[in-house]
């Protein structure tokens, strides 16, 4: 009788520690917890085991359930790969549209002030934030998200889709809390503002409600990037049915108008220089 030889020999099967060095030699940096178990031949118990050990030596880390990164030397004190390196296999795992953006995206046009305490990423579902070792990833949720203007930026591990500067700039606008405030917002945009442009920054505002075109218009032309808005200015004539606020958290009382972007200017704004 011929024998099976279909199935890998128990001689044959990796450990753990040589799956995931095998993995690495090939340039792989990611792998599901059943891609684990099928080459090590094992139950997914003993896998889980067999991971978990991995995980407690600083050899692998686990951004999300049944997904693992292989955690290279240079960034075992981080205890994961930096989010840019994974977030791209994990989105595609996932199958869910994604970008990076606010200050996450800001930092790949040379405008980031401050380097983010979170990576901040936007999909068309809530999802929890994830927290990988040192490494934490805010997901937020963004309407009309296949819409947005997008580029794509080469990573050690692949390419992660960003937010354009014109998205940037108007998704500032409109997740004020989580880009650390207006003032923050405009240290940002005075940065960020030499890399959009005018046409295009018009037809981004379409994907967004106008209230944050209003905001963004007022802002640039208030930092002195008069001509950046003019096209914007013209789509908020044409659509911004009513008068709104700078600052959603500042009352409207006595407020001076700014009636070329249909705005309360209730709040004072000061970028860092």
């Amino acid at each position: 009788m011929k024998s099976d030889n279909s199935r890998p020999s128990k001689t044959s099967r990796p450990h753990a520690r040589e799956y995931i060095t095998r993995l690495a030699a090939e340039g792989v940096y990611h792998f599901t917890s059943r891609e684990a178990r099928m080459a090590l031949g094992v139950t997914p118990a003993a896998a889980k085991l067999a991971l978990n050990r991995l995980a407690k030596q600083g050899l692998v880390a686990s951004p999300a359930r049944g997904f693992y990164v292989v955690v290279p030397p240079e960034y075992r004190s981080l205890g994961s790969l930096p989010p840019d390196q994974f977030i791209p296999a994990l989105m595609k795992q996932l199958h869910q549209p994604y970008y990076v953006g606010l200050l996450s995206a800001a930092q790949y046009y040379g405008a980031a002030h401050h380097r983010p305490q979170e990576f901040q990423v936007f999909l068309s579902k809530s999802r929890r934030p994830i927290h990988s070792g040192a490494v934490h990833v805010e997901f937020m949720l963004r309407k009309r998200l296949r819409e947005v203007p997008t580029q794509s930026f080469n990573t050690p591990r692949g390419n992660l889709v960003v937010s354009s500067p014109e998205a940037t700039a108007l998704d500032l606008l409109g997740y004020v809390n989580h880009a650390g405030g207006l003032n923050q917002v405009a240290t940002v945009l005075s940065e960020l503002a030499e890399r959009i442009d005018a046409e295009k920054l018009a037809a981004a505002a379409r994907t967004v409600p106008i209230g944050w075109a209003q905001r963004l218009g007022y802002l640039l032309e208030h930092l002195g990037f008069d001509t950046k808005v003019a096209a914007l200015r013209d789509y908020v004539r044409e659509h911004a049915k009513q008068t709104t606020v700078l600052s959603l958290k500042a009352p409207r009382k006595k407020a001076r108008r700014s009636k070329g972007w249909k705005l309360y200017v209730n709040a004072k704004v000061e970028a860092e220089l």
